[in-house]
């Protein structure tokens, strides 16, 4: 059994530890409420916008526009899918890096020609350490999810999937469901009628005129929708991310809680060995002086 002194120097550093996790977790719960409340207050704008594309599509005959274009004529082992994968900057969140990753590289193997767009420092070092197709100027943070960089993201896919050089773009991120978190792939282009609901505003605007063209209103709205899209995954990764913090924090400040009660278990333990040996000793003495 270590001695007393060891016992205690132990129990102050764990105790140290403690109150980092329990700041952690704190932290973590805080940006959590804040990502949430932001990405609530936003939701009702993007919604409007995707209730509006549904409209035009449902009141135009014979509409046809490049983001919605699923036919191109490309045999699959000459098409190339794009991949925004969103991952942490940091650890310290359970298993939350390992899953999404994992699911990345599965939904990877099942194409010939991939480009990796990684948000997150984590993502992004360890597909490069793979030699993997990854952009290289891509480098946004997963921390503080903001509109201007969901912008900036949908900037960059977009014009490269008008252009040609992908042929489809695909979302990898881990989302909340029921206080846990899945990693989970959804399609951002080329855009798919069926993911927009069923039409609710035809009443409201079935006599709108579209100006200068229900092209031209596409342009415009597209990018919208994308950059919305692209901002709600990065607020529910993030959140997703925080939350696994909190569970990993949470369950570091009660193992360490577990760990001190033990160890002062052993403290009491070996400071009661102490005192009974020294009561041993005074006895011992007390009889060898009798004796005399």
């Amino acid at each position: 059994m270590a001695n007393m002194r060891e016992i205690k120097e132990r129990i102050s550093s764990v105790s140290d530890i403690m109150k980092i996790t329990n700041a952690m977790y704190l932290i973590s719960s805080s940006k959590l409420k804040k990502a949430r409340a932001f990405l609530d207050r936003t939701a009702p704008y993007f919604d409007n916008i995707q209730a509006t594309i549904r409209h035009i599509f449902d009141h135009t005959e014979n509409f046809e526009h490049p983001f919605f274009d699923n036919g191109r004529k490309k045999p699959e082992d000459k098409k190339t899918y794009g991949y925004i994968i969103v991952t942490g900057d940091k650890g310290l969140c359970g298993a939350y890096n390992h899953n999404i990753i994992k699911y990345a590289e599965a939904e990877l193997a099942k194409h010939k020609n991939t480009a990796l767009f990684v948000v997150g420092s984590i993502g992004r070092a360890y597909f490069e350490r793979r030699g993997m197709n990854v952009d290289t100027e891509f480098l946004y943070t997963a921390q503080n999810p903001a509109l201007y960089r969901a912008r900036r993201i949908q900037e960059t896919v977009t014009e490269l999937f008008l252009r040609g050089q992908l042929d489809e773009v695909h979302i990898i991120f881990t989302k909340m469901e029921r206080n846990s978190e899945v990693p989970t792939s959804i399609k951002l282009f080329p855009l798919d009628l069926d993911l927009f609901g069923d039409e609710t505003y035809e009443k409201k605007y079935a006599d709108a005129v579209l100006e200068p063209s229900p092209e031209a209103v596409m342009d415009h709205l597209v990018p919208n929708y994308a950059k919305g899209l692209i901002f709600g995954v990065l607020i529910e990764a993030f959140c997703s991310e925080q939350n696994a913090r909190m569970t990993a924090m949470d369950s570091a400040t009660n193992s360490a809680k577990d760990m001190i009660a033990q160890l002062t278990l052993d403290y009491n333990r070996a400071r009661q060995a102490a005192i009974t040996q020294e009561i041993t000793e005074i006895v011992g003495g007390a009889r060898s002086l009798k004796r005399k």
